[in-house]
């Protein structure tokens, strides 16, 4: 009878937290609805757009997005004279604030079809693979990411979205506030690559890792 007693009361308190965690899941379709505003810089697909200047969003980490939307909001990043297009993606991403509607966006960007994005970059691979030596620390030897480092997935992004990042950092666009730890971080690893060349070389060979 007791043992009985025990069961019935660990189903229901099973059942208790599995209504909560459903109550919490993300909601995919509600950020569908909020997407069609992203959708006209980033794309339908996510796929990117290079004369709004608006990266690739399918395939990137759910943590990373919400990271960069909060750094916009906070003024972390999208606030340095010279950075128009950061300027024009703070007031998007202020309009999404609420952490609900946040992993419900994300979670409709996981469901997006992930594919190749045509490249637009060349350069020496050889030489670029040699410099990704020191990014890898970070991003990962095949550019997927790395969560715990901070460190983004490159593959598969725009090359040319990464060129102009990395120009970014160099230029004090990106990682200009102090409170940018990740930002700070990324811009003497930027600074590494002292020619467009080199630049080039790098973004060649993160090409070859989709």
């Amino acid at each position: 009878m007791i043992r009985a007693r025990v069961v019935s009361g660990l189903v229901l308190v099973f059942g208790f937290f599995s209504v909560l965690q459903s109550a919490s899941a993300a909601d995919p379709a509600a950020g569908q609805a909020a997407y069609a505003v992203c959708a006209a810089c980033h794309g339908q697909q996510g796929e990117g757009n290079m004369a709004m200047n608006a990266p690739k969003l399918a395939g990137q980490e759910g943590w990373y997005i919400k990271r960069q939307l909060e750094s916009y909001r906070n003024g972390r990043r999208g606030t340095a004279g010279g950075d128009g297009y950061g300027a024009q993606m703070r007031p998007m991403a202020m309009a999404v604030s609420d952490p609900v509607a946040v992993d419900n966006l994300t979670a409709y960007i996981d469901t997006l079809p992930i594919a190749d994005s045509p490249p637009t970059v060349t350069g020496d691979i050889a030489a670029g693979k040699n410099a990704y030596m020191v990014c890898a620390a970070c991003h990962g030897q095949k550019a997927e990411g790395n969560e715990s480092l901070a460190g983004p997935r490159l593959a598969g992004q725009n090359d040319w979205y990464l060129v102009r990042q990395i120009h970014n950092y160099r230029k004090g666009l990106r990682g200009y506030d102090p409170r940018d730890i990740y930002g700070n971080q990324m811009k003497p690893m930027a600074t590494m690559l002292s020619s467009d060349q080199g630049i080039n070389d790098v973004v060649a060979y993160i090409n070859t890792l989709q």
